[in-house]
């Protein structure tokens, strides 16, 4: 094993990725909970954790490592189901095998569980995306974080080039200090969390990101109970913009804009009412939404609705704005 006793402690964060490409039809049945072997997703998530826990026993002259975290989170699109594992510590080395363990682990549950639906699944794409802390600081997969090219997989059962997967990273859009911009998108839904409904929202909001040079981690999927986690998981890392989805209503149990102000520092305002204001000039509903925009630090949080026509009004207002509030926020911007 290599000495790292001289190295200094630093708080490290480690990102991967994977897939597990199947059919429509499986992808259908792990989302409905309707798989013959038991809660997939569920099985997959805790296997992925233990993995990672594991991972100085499954790989020799690993470290042991003293996690204070793992995160396992699942996404799905048309032919596919989307793992991402996040894994923290605090020590003189890096996570970055913990996290493609759990990615690794996870997906081989995940094909254990669909094997006798679709024995010809394959896992695919296991990745490092990002990791942080140490002497080299911040690291990203050169080229983003883009799915690998579908035609590397022996998938010919299928039905073409699989669909793109939630995390995407676009061209590199620097931010003042020079590193491309970056962002987090949270979605608060319990349904979309426990994977009886479908998400919407959260992939337009990262295309539309991607596109515009971001880099973007997410979307990160709680429960409605959960926002303010899902807010401190955003804001790890200080990324330059984070924006919600969800939870910004009138229900018992919306509760964004109240997570959303505990985090702030100054609010702004006027980005949230323009984005109400459009939405009310089509949807008077859009009234209701109790949204909030503001700063955490050097972070610009937006809120905007669970819904497709809320999360258009919302890249309507914050498109042509985006470039100068990031700008002055960074302490760049200039009025004009």
């Amino acid at each position: 094993m290599v000495d790292v006793s001289a190295k200094a402690d630093s708080a490290r964060v480690a990102v991967a990725a994977g897939m597990l490409r199947t059919t429509p039809e499986v992808v259908a049945l792990v989302r409905a909970d309707d798989m013959p072997k038991a809660d997939v997703l569920s099985t997959a998530r805790i296997a992925g954790i233990s993995g990672a826990k594991k991972t100085s026993e499954l790989i020799p002259l690993c470290h042991q490592l003293a996690l204070s975290s793992v995160d396992v989170r699942f996404g799905f699109t048309e032919d596919a189901i989307t793992i991402e594992a996040r894994a923290k510590t605090k020590g003189p080395t890096g996570v970055e095998m913990e996290a493609l363990t759990a990615v690794a682990i996870a997906g081989l549950t995940l094909h254990d569980m669909v094997k006798a639906v679709d024995p010809a699944a394959v896992l695919d794409g296991v990745r490092l995306l990002t990791k942080d802390g140490g002497k080299r600081g911040h690291w990203e997969r050169p080229g983003g974080r883009a799915e690998p090219d579908a035609a590397s997989a022996d998938h010919a059962h299928r039905d073409g080039a699989a669909a793109a997967e939630a995390i995407h990273s676009g061209p590199a859009a620097p931010s003042s200090g020079g590193r491309p911009r970056s962002a987090a998108i949270v979605v608060a839904s319990t349904g979309a969390a426990a994977g009886t409904r479908v998400d919407t929202t959260g992939p337009v909001l990262v295309d539309w990101l991607a596109g515009l040079g971001f880099s973007v981690r997410g979307p990160l999927i709680y429960p409605d109970a959960d926002i303010a986690a899902g807010l401190r998981d955003a804001l790890d890392g200080a990324p330059n913009l984070v924006i919600t989805t969800g939870g910004t209503g009138a229900s018992p149990t919306d509760g964004t804009p109240e997570a959303t102000l505990a985090v702030l520092d100054r609010e702004l305002p006027g980005v949230a009412e323009l984005i109400r204001q459009r939405g009310t000039a089509v949807f008077p509903l859009a009234a209701l939404s109790r949204g909030v925009a503001g700063l955490s630090g050097t972070t610009v949080i937006v809120n905007l609705p669970g819904s497709p026509g809320g999360v258009r009004d919302g890249i309507a207002v914050l498109e042509p704005l985006l470039d100068h509030l990031l700008a002055q926020v960074a302490g760049g911007g200039r009025h004009e």
